[in-house]
């Protein structure tokens, strides 16, 4: 199962089961929601590396009555693995944190290995232990399937740590990277005012 797949069958289940849910995405996945269109009730953690189930949290406390979905990446989490304890600690009632898990850094740019590669890290296990009260491991696209909806309308926080594998790098010594867009670096600016509207309609 690849990031594509599995943004598609979240984005899928969102749809069919809560289309109102907020969906806060970052790095590969961040990337994945864009080619497919998704842009309703969204919010991307960019330029915040490692903000995702931050800015997840506080939409939940909020919004205790909507569940939010966070779509992290390892790398990204490994910068914040104190978030883990935060979300535990808060107790949220529907909140939905899905970890795109491929031991990768920059997927789709270099692909780096993150520091978590060898040994593979049990970010799942790291859930559990800080508290989380569901925790999944998932390793292909139809059991992900199975789960979402069990995801979307249980109560509590929900960790999933969901094996993917990272796209192709397209950076390299064949070619070189691009320059980022000035909107790369604007768009969780222009997603909290939209998703503030939105929630506040």
């Amino acid at each position: 199962m690849n990031v594509q797949e599995a943004c598609a069958a979240i984005d899928a289940a969102r749809q069919a089961l809560c289309p109102t849910a907020p969906l806060v995405s970052t790095m590969s996945a961040m990337h994945a929601f864009d080619d497919l269109g998704v842009t309703a009730h969204r919010l991307d953690s960019v330029p915040l590396m490692g903000g995702a189930s931050g800015l997840g949290l506080g939409i939940a406390l909020m919004k205790p009555d909507l569940p939010v979905i966070v779509v992290d990446g390892d790398a990204s989490l490994l910068m914040e693995l104190g978030s883990l304890v935060t979300v535990a600690n808060a107790k949220p009632q529907r909140f939905v944190h899905i970890l795109m898990h491929n031991n990768t850094q920059f997927s789709s740019i270099v692909n780096l290995p993150t520091a978590a590669a060898e040994p593979d890290c049990n970010f799942a296990g790291m859930a559990q232990s800080a508290g989380y009260p569901h925790v999944f491991e998932v390793h292909d696209l139809q059991e992900l399937i199975r789960v979402l909806p069990q995801l979307l309308t249980q109560t509590g926080a929900s960790f999933v740590d969901l094996r993917v594998t990272p796209p192709p790098a397209r950076v390299g010594a064949h070619q070189a990277q691009p320059l980022l867009p000035d909107l790369q670096f604007q768009r969780m600016r222009a997603g909290v005012v939209s998703l503030k509207q939105t929630l506040s309609a």
